[in-house]
């Protein structure tokens, strides 16, 4: 097959593997043939058949040199029978050609388009997250907080909502714009969180998602220079980005922000995404993407953990509380405020955010800290427990799996 030279056969799981080439591949793909075709769920499927062969084929075969080639041969040669029952078939068919070379602007028209606003807001988020960001549907589901197969039925009716309304693929006109820039936005942030902490991985983060995330950031940022969320995700994405190099030791653990070597962190990113924040700030719309990235820079601009102004940070989480309620949000204010008021105030505040934080690790994670603190080492134990089940992340796990031996 043109382009797919083969190695030697695939060493581990054949699964993990397509998904790889799904993340890296598929979305570009997919947003591609939307262009060519002008077909939303004709392109999704082809990318979908090109992924099944993949499944069928690469075990045996061996994963291709080239598989962003091969996937597009594929799906090539299932676009022709597409494409037959179409008018112009072959001036259509001649654009058919590799490499592909879609416009940077094609991922984000088909962000745009999964984000319609005919579309539940759930599902939009879920339908953008699997077909373009190319994320599981248990990596979606980590996300939402909610069981895979409710992630699914979301992009299952999604899809067929596009072909049966006939949504149009196109980035919306400026009027449009603001019906749908917050679950782009939502879009992209997930994207993000997906790749600086991994669900349902065996690595502990995915740089590529978030290089991707920081990528579709700028290129929104380039396109609305004169809205601030844009401009505030694009600076948090690069305020949490900017201390990548001091999160994980040489073996791989996850270093906590307060033992962290802050002499690897990039002090010249920190700055430029600071200089964002003012710019964001300058239009006097502060919303939450802002808020969490003043937060942010909060942390990196403390010389030492001890020198981080809690109290500003507790404030921020009031701000962001008022604009955007969430449990999570309660959650990490609730953090914050053991630092100002303590572990017991701070527990007190967790107990509000029980129930709908019960299947995330990370509230009981964080209960277990404070039980701890407060001379409760049974009831931390089982908090510790509790968060081991519900996290996949090996980071995270190692984490727990020290805690608990060592109570």
């Amino acid at each position: 097959m043109t382009g797919a030279d083969v190695n030697s056969p695939v060493s581990g799981s054949a699964e993990m593997e397509l998904a790889r080439v799904v993340r890296d591949h598929a979305g570009r793909l997919a947003a591609a043939l939307v262009s060519l075709l002008g077909d939303f769920a004709a392109a999704e499927d082809l990318v979908a058949d090109a992924v099944l062969a993949a499944l069928e084929r690469w075990p045996v075969e061996g994963v291709p040199e080239r598989p962003d080639a091969w996937l597009f041969t594929v799906a090539r040669r299932r676009g022709m029978d597409v494409l037959r029952r179409q008018a112009r078939y072959q001036d259509k068919l001649a654009q058919l050609r590799w490499p592909v070379t879609p416009e940077p602007g094609n991922r984000l028209r088909l962000i745009f388009t999964c984000c319609h606003p005919a579309l539940p807001r759930e599902s939009r988020i879920a339908l953008t997250l699997r077909v373009v960001c190319g994320l599981t549907t248990a990596q979606i589901a980590s996300a939402f907080l909610v069981r895979e197969s409710t992630v699914a039925q979301r992009i299952t009716r999604a899809k067929r909502k596009i072909t049966d309304a006939g949504i149009p693929y196109r980035i919306p006109a400026a009027d449009e714009l603001g019906e749908r820039l917050g679950e782009v936005l939502a879009v992209v942030y997930l994207l993000f969180n997906e790749g600086y902490l991994a669900s349902g991985s065996d690595v502990a983060e995915h740089r590529d998602l978030t290089e991707d995330a920081e990528w579709l950031a700028g290129l929104l940022d380039g396109l609305m220079p004169t809205e601030p969320e844009v401009t505030g995700l694009l600076a948090l994405i690069r305020l949490h980005r900017a201390r990548a190099a001091a999160r994980f030791d040489g073996e791989g653990n996850l270093i906590r922000l307060s033992d962290q070597d802050r002499g690897r962190w990039d002090h010249e990113a920190i700055a430029g995404a600071t200089r964002l924040l003012t710019r964001a700030a300058l239009h006097r719309r502060p919303g939450p993407y802002q808020l969490q990235a003043a937060i942010v820079a909060c942390h990196a601009e403390a010389k030492t953990w001890a020198d981080t102004d809690w109290p500003q940070i507790v404030i921020l989480y009031d701000l962001l509380l008022a604009r955007a309620p969430s449990p999570v949000t309660r959650l990490h204010r609730a953090i914050a405020l053991r630092q100002v008021a303590g572990a017991e105030v701070a527990l007190t505040e967790l107990v509000a955010v029980a129930g709908p934080l019960d299947r995330y690790h990370l509230f009981h994670a964080t209960r277990a800290e404070l039980l701890r603190e407060l001379g409760h080492p049974a009831q931390a134990r089982a908090a510790d427990r509790r968060a081991l089940e519900l996290t996949s992340n090996p980071a995270e796990q190692a984490v727990l799996r020290r805690r608990l031996h060592n109570s």
